[in-house]
């Protein structure tokens, strides 16, 4: 099964949320968690006020879709596709990231030498 992406532009409602967001990105990784979320977005109506209020989810977290983004146009449609075609060494290459990074810690517990 592909996974599936939204338009830019999209206006979503979380599950349990109260405010909307519009998706403005896709798989943003989030480096000090370690992590790739499928969507990054802003606040709807207001839009992009700061870094700091950006928000990072998965298609999975998503309600409801308020208003759907451009997805008739060729170059968003050619984009949707790539993006799905690419969306499984992209989350790979995220992943072994994880792994080497782990794999540098210390396997064992110190103990202290009396």
């Amino acid at each position: 099964m592909d996974k599936e992406f939204l338009p830019i532009g999209t206006v979503v409602l979380m599950k349990g949320g109260t405010k909307r967001l519009m998706i403005t990105g896709y798989l943003p990784i989030i480096k000090e968690e370690k992590k790739i979320y499928d969507y990054s977005g802003c606040l709807y109506p207001e839009g992009f006020l700061s870094s700091e209020q950006v928000g990072f989810f998965n298609h999975e977290n998503i309600e409801k879709i308020i208003y759907m983004g451009e997805s008739e146009d060729p170059e968003t449609k050619e984009f949707i596709e790539k993006l799905k075609e690419d969306y499984k060494k992209i989350r790979e290459m995220v992943e072994n990231e994880q792994n080497k990074k782990e794999e540098i810690k210390p396997k064992y517990t110190s103990t202290k030498i009396q």
